[in-house]
């Protein structure tokens, strides 16, 4: 029987429209009977960027510079919409209203108020399912990890880290890009690229932060243009988060950090749980090993368990082999199809309402480090 299609535009054909553009093109590589993500249109005010998706993708019916295009075009039920900050209010609502579902990427708006008025349009559209990109659980020792978050495995937990690590901007002649200007990233630095990432787990573990204290550096204050010349560098570099959690009648830490400048990392998200009677942590620095430590009396020991492929939506790679940073990209986008199809996966995407929690962390975080004390967060 043949399977549903679900006809997709893409907004923005840099790196992350090309990675889900590859995921559609290898559907085949899982083993579910749910619909198939079919690319129809793509659009980027750059027409050169369009040559590798009709190279590619026969199926594309519309190539354009203006997305209301591919708003207007009947035949496409969903957008993917992966362009810089201060577009997504003005490009995420009128996806919205449109009534075609969105797969958006963080910070879901470039602050507080521009996330406001997406989550709005979500609220007067319920029949449009929006989401936002979060790839990083779908890695097997993640979803392990999650698991043991679900069976309460952790028992009373006493601290929860997470982070995410660059170091390509360690290079100071590297030159200025839009993620490094104010005006197009917005006020939150890095923790509005990379923070969503160190949040999914947590806040779907109910442990939403009441306060938080915020260390922020701005390291790189100046870099090239890439004519010659030098410009201002005003964006933060690497952000760390104290934060309170009330969790099960108790109180315990929660450590975000996202760094652009952190030495030996390459792209290195992590997340570690430790609890009264198990622990457990994982790294994309070592993608395949499920560090996990259970109490036992006066003594415990760390083991590493070598996880192969275990996705939570089965492909036919066999459980022998390595999980990557593709497969993870194809789980989140599978997940996300489901949850199209009214299913309810063991692990969702990452949805507005925890948008705008991650907005009310990252503007506390802000305010915590202008006046140099605890602040609460109001979602």
């Amino acid at each position: 029987m043949a399977r549903r299609k679900v006809r997709f535009g893409i907004i923005g054909l840099g790196l992350m429209g090309k990675e889900f553009g590859s995921a559609a093109a290898r559907w085949c590589h899982l083993l579910s009977e749910g619909p198939v993500p079919e690319i129809a249109g793509v659009c980027d005010a750059n027409p050169a960027a369009f040559g590798w998706f009709r190279d590619n993708f026969p199926s594309i019916s519309i190539a354009t510079q203006n997305y209301q295009d591919l708003l207007a075009a009947k035949d496409i039920e969903a957008v993917y919409c992966a362009v810089p900050h201060n577009l997504h209010e003005r490009l995420y609502v009128d996806i919205i209203r449109a009534g075609k579902h969105l797969m958006g990427e963080k910070p879901f708006g470039i602050d507080q108020k521009a996330n406001t008025r997406i989550l709005q349009a979500v609220k007067e559209n319920p029949g449009v399912l929006v989401r936002c990109c979060s790839e990083f659980p779908y890695f097997p020792a993640a979803q392990r990890l999650i698991t043991w978050i679900r069976e309460r495995k952790f028992g009373r937990i006493l601290e929860v880290r997470a982070g995410f690590h660059h170091s390509s901007d360690m290079d100071v002649t590297k030159p200025i890009n839009w993620k490094r200007m104010v005006e197009v990233n917005g006020e939150y630095g890095c923790m509005g690229d990379l923070g969503i990432h160190t949040q999914h787990i947590p806040f779907r573990a109910g442990w939403a932060p009441r306060t938080v204290y915020a260390a922020l550096s701005k390291i790189v204050t100046e870099r090239p243009d890439g004519r010659g010349g030098m410009v201002p560098c005003r964006t933060w570099d690497n952000a760390a988060l104290s934060c309170a959690v009330e969790y099960d009648g108790y109180s315990f830490p929660l450590v975000l950090e996202t760094k652009r400048m952190a030495p030996g990392a390459t792209n290195t998200w992590f997340i570690e749980v430790y609890g009264l009677q198990a622990s457990a942590r994982f790294s994309t620095a070592e993608p395949k090993s499920f560090w996990y430590c259970e109490t036992r009396g006066k003594e415990q020991a760390w083991s590493r368990l070598d996880l192969g492929y275990a996705s939570a939506v089965p492909a036919i790679t066999g459980g022998i082999f390595e999980f990557g940073f593709p497969d993870a990209i194809q789980q989140m986008w599978a997940v996300f199809l489901q949850e199209l199809s009214g299913e309810k996966p063991a692990f969702g995407t990452f949805t507005p309402e925890e948008a705008r929690l991650s907005h009310a962390l990252q503007t506390a975080a802000l305010a915590s480090h202008q006046k140099g004390s605890v602040q609460e967060v109001r979602p």
